[in-house]
């Protein structure tokens, strides 16, 4: 086959291109028909690879929206790794910015929540910190710094986005509610879960994640909201086992 990469991806992802000059079929035949057969088999599999790595998307658009919107970004963005379990990682801004779905705000959020299970899911394992650690002097616990599970992603949105996954992932769950809602991801066990986060928590473990040492992440989230809760938002991460391990000022 003497034709470029780029050339041949861009034949194989758009459905009226021609087949590329220099791909043959054995006997040095045109390629034609098989490479008609190729084509539809690579979009279909990556439309799958959608569906399944954006569950709740696909369930609030409806499988035949769906398979349309996703018909149109996988030729728009061509996977860049041969690992599908990564593909999508530009779905939800393509949905951000595609017209047709406009009114429906909350869809982009949506789908980086279903992106964030899935990379929780297989994000590498690690160990619940030792809850005993804040046991220790005042003076020590406050210069501690704390590093967040591989597997735990926060997500900040002006959505009802946890009201909305539980909607249409559980049992008769309440219609959701008109306000924004934070969501932690863990993998306490095997699957992840969404966590419906406690007002500034995501703010505080957003500073605990950049490295900011425990009393000063306390401090900022405080300026931020000063009713913040820190022993809700606490208890929630060491239950969720967010907090993996942490660091004194010599190590």
């Amino acid at each position: 086959m003497n034709v470029s990469q780029s050339d041949f991806r861009a034949a194989v992802l758009d459905p009226n291109a021609d087949v590329p000059e220099g791909v043959l079929s054995p006997g040095s035949q045109g390629a034609g028909n098989r490479f008609s057969v190729y084509r539809n088999n690579v979009v279909t599999s990556l439309m799958d690879a959608l569906h399944s790595g954006f569950p709740l998307v696909n369930r609030l658009l409806g499988g035949s929206t769906f398979a349309k919107v996703a018909a149109i970004y996988v030729r728009e963005h061509p996977p860049q790794s041969p690992l599908m379990m990564f593909y999508g990682a530009e779905f939800p801004r393509f949905l951000e910015s595609f017209l047709p779905l406009s009114g429906t705000g909350y869809l982009a959020d949506c789908a980086r929540l279903d992106l964030a299970m899935r990379q929780s899911y297989h994000a590498a394992d690690s160990g619940p910190i030792d809850p005993g650690v804040f046991n220790n002097a005042p003076g020590q616990l406050l210069s501690l710094r704390f590093s967040l599970a591989p597997s735990t992603f926060i997500l900040r949105s002006r959505w009802p986005l946890h009201d909305i996954w539980r909607k249409n992932f559980e049992k008769d769950a309440p219609a959701p509610r008109s306000v924004a809602q934070d969501v932690m991801i863990t993998r306490p066990s095997f699957d992840p879960t969404p966590v419906l986060l406690a007002p500034g928590a995501s703010i505080w473990l957003d500073h605990l994640a950049r490295g900011v040492a425990f009393g000063e992440a306390v401090e900022k989230t405080a300026q931020t909201l000063p009713d913040f809760d820190l022993t809700q938002a606490l208890t929630q991460a060491l239950q969720t086992g967010a907090l993996t391990e942490f660091k004194t000022k010599e190590t």
